[in-house]
């Protein structure tokens, strides 16, 4: 599987310490990207930008200081933004696919495994997705507040291997550069402490929404899952394929635990909800083969629950081998269970993928 990267540009990037989007300096992002592309690297792009947008194509006119000012500046800005993007990745001959996400959309299980799943087929068909919080409809009780703790999110819903945040600090450092001319780079964090989000300070610059201080939560989050995070200057030259070459440039926060494992820890936060018996066949192929759990072995299945729910996979004798997480609800399983994985669409009339259970998304409980 080649690797994903989710790289998150912020508003200062974008426009390059003006007041509008930066054509140039995006195209030059592009054409970093395109490099990357080419090599067969899967990439997720998170933008910020709408807002900044907004403003540019409305002439930067006055309007009052409320939340529904800023949602129509994000609605407005967010077709702008899209389509510079658009009109960049076009001559390198690379399709891009608009998400917009919001804070239900990673919290709620079903709505995670819709986007995780919509996000899969875009990277699947060599489109790149291009990410933004859904500011237009979003209000403060769902905003996941910045683009710094969405792209955490993001890298784990790709379940991406690393995490660039650009911004216009060239780095973490030990101190705030600005105030402090000794202040020496991080190149290495190998886990975040207190004393380093200390360090990371407060917010950064008037036209973005997050500073040090947000960048070290989102590696915080994405670290745990297993995703490695790079904090670099979005001006450094050619920084987004230096740092996929890995060069010594910004702060390298380490992955917390291998990428499969991290992801359960935060999978499987919920308790199991109900019971899925199989047969001696998928029994085997589970424990011993550590594949997926197809209909076919499924002989019982026990308890209400929907798709994405955490249940327990038990054997014949009642014995607990797996918690999963389950891609069809209680229901479906009813009626696709002991049945080859073929059937499925004409049983339901829909389907999911072959399977009932990932091997990605299991915890084989070993006695």
């Amino acid at each position: 599987m080649s690797k994903t990267i989710v790289i998150k540009l912020g508003t200062s990037t974008l426009t390059h310490g003006s007041k509008s989007l930066s054509r140039p300096h995006m195209l030059e992002i592009v054409k970093q990207i395109a490099t990357l592309h080419q090599q067969g690297r899967r990439i997720v792009v998170v933008s910020s930008g709408a807002v900044a947008a907004g403003r540019d194509y409305l002439n930067h006119r006055e309007l009052p200081k409320t939340l529904a000012s800023k949602q129509l500046l994000a609605a407005v800005g967010q077709s702008q933004l899209i389509q510079v993007w658009e009109s960049l990745f076009s001559i390198y001959n690379i399709k891009i696919g608009q998400m917009l996400l919001t804070r239900a959309d990673i919290e709620n299980k079903e709505h995670f495994l819709n986007a995780r799943d919509t996000l899969t087929a875009l990277l699947d068909q060599q489109i790149i997705p291009i990410i933004n919080e859904n500011d237009a409809v979003a209000t403060a009780e769902f905003r996941i507040g910045d683009n710094d703790n969405l792209s955490a999110l993001v890298a784990i819903l790709a379940e991406a291997e690393q995490l660039y945040l650009l911004t216009d600090q060239t780095a973490m450092f030990d101190s705030d550069p600005r105030k402090n001319p000794n202040a020496k780079r991080l190149a290495i964090v190998e886990k975040i402490t207190p004393e380093i989000h200390q360090m990371a300070g407060g917010s950064g610059t008037a036209q973005g929404t997050g500073g040090m201080a947000t960048k070290v939560l989102a590696a915080e989050i994405a670290t745990r899952s297993g995703v490695e995070t790079l904090i670099a200057s979005g001006d450094h030259p050619n920084v987004i394929v230096a740092l996929a070459q890995g060069a010594e440039i910004g702060t390298r926060f380490l992955a917390q635990s291998d990428k499969i494992e991290g992801r359960k820890q935060w999978l499987f936060g919920a308790a199991p909800v109900g019971d899925i018996v199989i047969d001696r066949g998928a029994e085997t192929a589970l424990v011993s083969q550590y594949k997926s759990l197809l209909p076919a072995g499924i002989t019982q299945v026990k308890g209400q629950f929907a798709r994405g729910e955490v249940v327990k996979i038990l054997n014949e004798n009642a014995k607990l081998l797996a918690l999963g997480i389950t891609r069809y609800n209680s229901e479906a399983l009813n009626l696709i269970k002991g049945k080859k994985s073929s059937e499925i669409e004409r049983l339901l009339g829909y389907e999911f993928g072959s399977v009932a259970l990932h091997r990605d998304e299991m915890i084989i409980h070993h006695q």
